[in-house]
């Protein structure tokens, strides 16, 4: 019996040995034994979004966003908003948007994800398609332009156009027509394709970009929740060279139009208070986060169709960074527009990088002292300063016309 007991007795503790063995192996290898609640999204692949969505805590958003300088109301919603990024994309770019989609799916996206309109002028290729699904966590929409939205109106003389892509060789995109075809779908047609037609949201991306700093919260939600219309990271002045006639047709269109200025607005913003010229201001549109509903009301649309009768899409070379600026100044208060200055964000040359010590410690991978706001090529001190109650409206349409 007492040979018996030792036996039974060496085998418990063997057993007991083998389970510490085990435990304290786990514990320094860093494996846990118990499934955490914020796991990370299933492999990124097409439809995976409800699959995502299933795991606790990837579908709501914090109860309060990050709280900067005369930022609105925080956060305080779990809901989701209709809304998508949207991104207007070659085939020959699908590289270079992999690497900005795998950045906003790891800052962003992995917790929360949206789906992805592409659009491009040119079918989109089966190679194109299983690559950016792969990516993204979220659904994925591709979208072809339709050909009236990516041409020549019927007013437009191609020759004239032709003459000004020569003369205009020499300035940045002078000589491209596909820029120009580009800056025209932009300003005025894509928030109508038939794939956006479900979302009131949307954040624009394109090929290249990077995102520096992770976004613990839901900016789409931010702005339903704070009523926004319009959302920035970076602002710069634009090349005169190429907009030489845009600010008279946009004072032009406020006077046959005074019914759809704002007031109060932000046109002190864009307005040079010495020569009452365009002082070249604009959000730089590769980052937006914008309502729909902003896009498709009345009065843009009437100012997209002042512009395009005007011919300066295709006779200088108006970009749709100065359209959607001079438009959120005629339309918007400050109090509907929102630097988003905790999105580290770069688009080559320009970044923006949170200043807040704590934010950029815990959160980026930015030199906070080479964000562009900081520099004179920025407007967003100027934008930030500006009084919410500002309208020189009055001022502006006392301007004769040329």
């Amino acid at each position: 019996m007492a040979g018996y007991l030792n036996r039974t007795t060496y085998k418990a503790i063997f057993a007991l040995g083998l389970v510490v063995l085990i435990v304290h192996l786990l514990f320094f290898s860093g494996v846990t034994l118990h499934r955490s609640t914020t796991a990370p999204a299933p492999a990124a692949v097409p439809g995976r979004a409800e699959a995502a969505s299933a795991v606790s805590g990837l579908s709501t958003v914090p109860d309060l966003a990050p709280i900067l300088p005369n930022e609105p109301t925080p956060v305080s919603a779990s809901q989701r908003v209709k809304a998508c990024f949207v991104i207007l994309v070659r085939n020959s770019d699908i590289h270079e948007l992999r690497k900005s989609m795998r950045e906003v799916e790891d800052r962003f996206n992995h917790k929360f994800n949206y789906p992805y309109v592409f659009l491009n002028n040119e079918p989109f290729t089966e190679e194109f398609k299983e690559l950016a699904s792969a990516v993204a966590s979220g659904n994925t929409s591709y979208g072809l332009i339709p050909k009236e939205h990516w041409g020549y109106p019927s007013w437009i003389s191609q020759q004239k156009a032709a003459e000004t892509r020569t003369k205009m060789k020499d300035i940045i995109y002078g000589w491209s027509e596909s820029y120009r075809h580009m800056c025209r779908y932009e300003s005025g047609f894509f928030y109508h394709h038939p794939l956006l037609q479900q979302y009131d949201y949307y954040w624009r991306v394109e090929p290249g970009v990077k995102f520096m700093c992770d976004i613990d919260y839901d900016p789409f939600v931010y702005m339903h929740v704070n009523q926004l219309k319009y959302g920035f990271t970076i602002s710069i002045h634009e090349y005169r060279e190429t907009i030489p006639t845009l600010w008279e047709t946009t004072k032009r269109f406020m006077r046959d139009h005074p019914e759809y200025v704002s007031h109060p607005n932000t046109l002190e913003w864009v307005v040079d208070q010495k020569s009452g010229d365009y002082n070249l201001c604009h959000f730089w549109s590769n980052f937006e986060i914008g309502d729909l509903a902003f896009l498709r009301s009345e009065r843009y649309q009437a100012y997209f169709d002042y512009l395009d009768q005007a011919g300066g899409f295709f006779y200088e070379r108006w970009g749709d960074a100065p359209v959607h600026s001079l438009a959120v100044a005629m339309f918007l208060r400050k109090d509907e527009v929102h630097w988003f200055e905790d999105i580290g964000y770069f688009h080559n040359p320009a970044s923006n990088c949170p200043n807040d010590p704590v934010i950029n410690r815990d959160k980026c991978h930015c030199d906070p002292t080479k964000s562009v706001h900081l520099g004179s090529w920025s407007c967003t001190k100027e934008f930030m300063a500006l009084d919410p109650n500002s309208d020189i409206s009055a001022k502006v349409l006392t301007v004769e016309k040329s």
